[in-house]
């Protein structure tokens, strides 16, 4: 590892981060600031339901509020997304509050992009189908700003972009033909316009999503560090929220957790996402999600180590970073003994989660699809983002499933 910083650029403003106890109770006074003056949640059926987060969010947006849209779900529909844009048309919406986990963030965005375009959601979609991407507005075009309230541990809320699917039943096998099934999104403008981290509203979430959730927040740290896109200001944030989390995820599981554990697993989760770079993990959890009803950090939970050694064994990835980040020490150990100390650091947190270890325990997932979902992962963007010198092909994808079956 080299002690001389690479020439690197940073520009990166995610919206303003606003973290604490009950800091839902400003929402209205945030937005009315900012001139929003019509706001409309977006949030699942469970969440919409649930008083526990409902209550301190709506008391918190007062007359900002409009209306609620709780049909947002996991599977991330992209006709959920369309209706969520009629009725931003209909109620004269200026911001959406995203309430929820990463699937309500990204339908929620993708409502912003088709509500802004002047023409029929039938032809959005048949480019769609046709480019596998979601179109942006024209340039100048305005769009709904976002506010984002999360709820879980994917650290899914900064981005400006995301995945959302064609259809809203778990496909199967994937597709090893052209045919669309999931589409990408991005634009600068989807950058929401704060982020709300209150703690106590994530003390509402089943502990099953936070555990599951998490795992996915805590491998964005990892890939920040390795990615192509390398920044000594992610690294710092990066390198923080791995020890956050590395100190504290495993109380997540326990009867015994303390207020002060979940705040330092939330803190954490806001540094790894911060100019966050998604990569080859990232991929492969992709692979898996957007074809079966697999939760992502179910995924990561079996693929990240498999990973991790496949990466290590063809480059350094910094992983005298990500050792620092997990708390292993370097002293004495060759690359390889580092990069199996690192790796045994990412098991240990996956067996305190108690998450499936085996793609064999996945429902739906066979061992003749593997072929199928390794040319998934071989076409997903997130493997631009690759460690430099990584460029993995389906036969090494495949090996690597065939590892984790």
């Amino acid at each position: 590892m080299t002690n001389v910083t690479p020439p690197f650029e940073f520009d990166y403003d995610p919206g303003t981060i606003i973290y604490g106890r009950g800091c839902v109770d400003r929402l209205g006074t945030v937005l009315e600031s900012r001139g929003f003056e019509r706001a409309l949640i977006v949030c699942g059926s469970n969440v919409g339901s649930n008083s526990g987060v409902m209550d301190p969010v709506t008391a918190g947006l007062g007359s900002t509020l409009v209306d609620v849209f709780d049909e947002t779900t996991p599977a991330k529909y992209i006709q959920t997304a369309a209706d969520g844009a009629e009725r931003i048309r209909e109620d004269e919406i200026d911001v959406l509050v995203c309430l929820g986990g990463g699937s309500s963030l990204d339908v929620a965005k993708v409502m912003c992009l088709v509500a802004a375009h002047d023409r029929s959601f039938e032809s959005i979609l048949e480019e769609i189908e046709e480019t596998g991407t979601v179109p942006n507005p024209e340039e100048g075009t305005a769009i709904p700003s976002t506010v984002v309230v999360p709820t879980t541990l994917a650290g899914a809320d900064m981005s400006s972009g995301g995945g959302i699917k064609l259809t809203d039943q778990p496909a199967g096998e994937p597709p090893l033909d052209d045919e669309v099934r999931s589409a990408r999104f991005g634009d600068p403008r989807l950058t929401p316009e704060a982020l709300f981290y209150d703690p106590a509203l994530f003390e509402t979430t089943p502990d099953s999503v936070l555990v599951g959730s998490a795992i996915n927040g805590f491998d964005k740290g990892i890939e920040t560090l390795y990615s192509g896109s390398l920044s000594p200001i992610t690294d710092s944030t990066a390198i923080r929220g791995l020890k956050l989390l590395r100190a504290s995820v495993g109380a997540l599981d326990s009867a015994d957790r303390s207020d002060a554990d979940l705040d330092r697993i939330v803190t954490g989760i806001i540094l790894v996402q911060y100019g966050r770079q998604t990569s080859i993990i990232h991929a492969f959890g992709h692979g898996l999600s957007f074809y079966y009803p697999v939760q992502q950090g179910e995924a990561h939970g079996i693929l990240a180590p498999h990973v991790l050694r496949y990466v290590f064994d063809r480059v350094d990835a910094r992983r005298e970073l990500i050792a620092e980040g997990l708390g292993v020490d370097p002293t004495g150990r060759s690359d390889d003994e580092l990069a199996e100390a690192i790796i045994d650091a990412v098991i240990e947190i996956r067996e305190t989660l108690d998450l499936p270890s085996r793609l064999r325990g996945l429902e739906g997932v066979e061992r003749d699809h593997l072929p199928a979902i390794a040319a998934a992962i071989a076409a997903d963007q997130n493997l631009e983002r690759n460690p430099p010198g990584l460029d993995p092909d389906v036969d090494d994808i495949e090996a690597v499933l065939k590892n984790a079956w």
